[in-house]
């Protein structure tokens, strides 16, 4: 028993030492490199963890045996209040070996949306996002893995890099045909667009490539629909950078206002010299 007991000590803090030294010498080579490797530690200490697990079972089965011998009576019991735990651990067994996300990907899972930070036999770790804007709330979420069995997980990585970004404005333009400003509006959207253009078209390629899919874009869209009250609706669809999606909605709305109030004008001033000549 002893030996046993020294034996697991030992294993306890080599496996700590061993992680500890590991990590530190993965971040510095990735903080060298530029490179995100939040995943690779991520499952090394999984797997080292569960390298320890295999171990002390192995080194107390017997006293395990003759522990659940002693306690037959109560197996079921034991069952039924450790049912979440152990479908936590089958709900990690299924991420582990399926595989539909990994460190750093940004998915949804029970309406939720974040960036998987880390994940354990207990639960999945979740930095949050506000997809309406694509920051970070500044919220961790703790997912039970049971919960990543039951509910359906999606996977929104290719987010993190470019968006196929969608807004509209609607006004009320009774005076005015909405459509002499959609040349306009497409040429200022190309604009802001330009700068990343061939690098949004790769990677537009690439998705596609990926899921066997067509997504639109990467050439920005504008068109025109009517709400249900009559007024001007302009819809706007932007390939671009998740980080610049807010900067460059905020330009094309600021363009937008400005081309609507200036043919406004226009033809209010034409209205007004119709009658006089």
């Amino acid at each position: 028993m002893q030996s046993q007991l020294a034996i697991t000590i030992i294993l306890i803090l080599t496996s700590w030492c061993l992680k500890y030294f590991i990590f530190q010498i993965i971040k510095k080579r990735a903080v060298e490199k530029g490179n995100d490797k939040r995943y690779l530690i991520n499952y090394l200490k999984n797997l080292i963890n569960l390298l320890v697990v295999i171990l002390l079972f192995a080194i107390w089965h017997q006293e395990i045996q003759r522990f659940a011998f002693s306690i037959a009576a109560f197996v079921v019991a034991i069952i039924l209040v450790t049912r979440e735990i152990i479908q936590c651990f089958i709900g990690f067994l299924y991420i582990s070996s399926s595989t539909p996300f990994r460190v750093g990907d940004w998915i949804v899972v029970g309406g939720h949306a974040g960036e998987v930070t880390s994940t354990d036999m207990a639960k999945t770790t979740l930095l949050e996002v506000d997809l309406s804007t694509y920051s970070y709330t500044g919220k961790s979420l703790f997912v039970p893995n049971l919960q990543l069995i039951t509910l359906p997980i999606t996977n929104l990585n290719y987010m993190k890099r470019y968006v196929n970004h969608s807004f509209f404005y609607i006004r009320e333009s009774l005076t005015i045909n909405p459509f002499v400003i959609k040349t306009a509006l497409l040429k200022q959207a190309k604009k802001h667009c330009a700068e990343f253009k061939d690098v949004a078209e790769r990677y537009n390629s690439m998705i596609e490539n990926r899921l066997d899919i067509k997504i639109s874009g990467p050439e920005p869209s504008v068109s025109f629909e009517s709400t249900e009250l009559g007024k001007t609706k302009v819809v706007f669809s932007l390939f671009c950078p998740t980080e610049q999606a807010q900067a460059i909605e905020q330009k094309m709305l600021e363009q937008c206002i400005k081309l609507f109030i200036s043919e406004e004008k226009k033809q209010l001033q034409l209205n007004t010299i119709t009658p006089s000549s």
